[in-house]
């Protein structure tokens, strides 16, 4: 019978094990664990072994002896194979599923809702361009037609990738292609409300031009609060009485001071 070779890589955990060997070393306490550093669902009973920080099974869980199963420190089928210290180590569950269950609830919404301590700065924008070199969009059809026509004469004679050519048009080729016939479709639409808007001006023009008129026809609708008499007085054509003034102060306003009394 040939003897048994020594696996050279670390050997696969087993979630049960029949093996009777107990790690001499005292029972490890589930309660000196964090809540995160264990599980205590019945179908994948585990926890973070002390001494290698890797998540090992629990078997026996609901025996009498709860022990970490045999397993090694590195990655299975990577790593040498080192048996861990932790292995067939006893395991004293003190801590109630629920109550573990309860804080772990609790938990996840408190540890999601925690802002991060690291400062995210904005990216920032890229400088506008200047006033000067803007290119005015096209506002009719003829103006997008034109556009159009001049960018097909630089582009065919330029020397960059993806220039017009043929039926091939560049990214601004098409796009002012396609401007060009949105604005010659709704051409006609344009110019019918622009005659709307003229003749609705005009209509109202003459309409407050005929209000005005006709409320200046009469004096008496023009007269001011003070008073139709003077207002009427100042708009009449009359010769101006010796030694007075003028008619908007009074009929006859004397001009040299008079003494009243004796």
């Amino acid at each position: 019978m040939p003897a048994s070779t020594p696996e050279s890589t670390a050997r696969l955990r087993k979630s049960r094990t029949r093996s009777r060997n107990i790690n001499p070393r005292p029972a490890l306490a589930v309660s000196s664990l964090k809540p995160h550093q264990y599980d205590l669902h019945p179908s994948c009973a585990s926890l973070i072994c002390p001494d290698c920080k890797t998540w090992v099974p629990i078997t026996g869980l609901s025996a009498k002896k709860r022990k970490l199963v045999p397993h090694d420190t590195g990655v299975a089928g990577k790593d040498v194979a080192v048996r861990c210290q932790g292995s067939n180590r006893l395991v004293s569950i003190d801590v109630l599923v629920k109550a573990w269950q309860g804080r772990m609830e609790v938990g996840g919404p408190e540890a999601s809702g925690r802002r991060s301590a690291r400062q995210h700065y904005k990216p920032l924008p890229a400088p506008a361009k200047p006033v000067t070199k803007m290119t005015p969009e096209p506002a009719s059809a003829d103006d997008a037609l034109t556009a159009y026509r001049e960018h097909l004469k630089k582009c065919r004679n330029s020397t960059v990738a993806g220039h017009c050519g043929g039926t091939h048009r560049c990214a601004d080729g098409a796009r002012l292609a396609k401007l060009y016939e949105q604005l010659k479709r709704a051409e006609p639409l344009r110019q019918r409300e622009a005659r709307v808007d003229a003749l609705l001006a005009r209509h109202r023009s003459t309409r407050t031009w005929a209000t005005h008129s006709a409320a200046t026809e009469n004096v008496k609708a023009t007269a001011k609060r003070s008073g139709t008499t003077v207002e009427e007085a100042n708009n009449s054509c009359r010769v101006r009485v010796a030694d007075t003034v003028s008619d908007y102060r009074g009929p006859q306003v004397p001009l040299q001071p008079l003494r009243i009394g004796a």
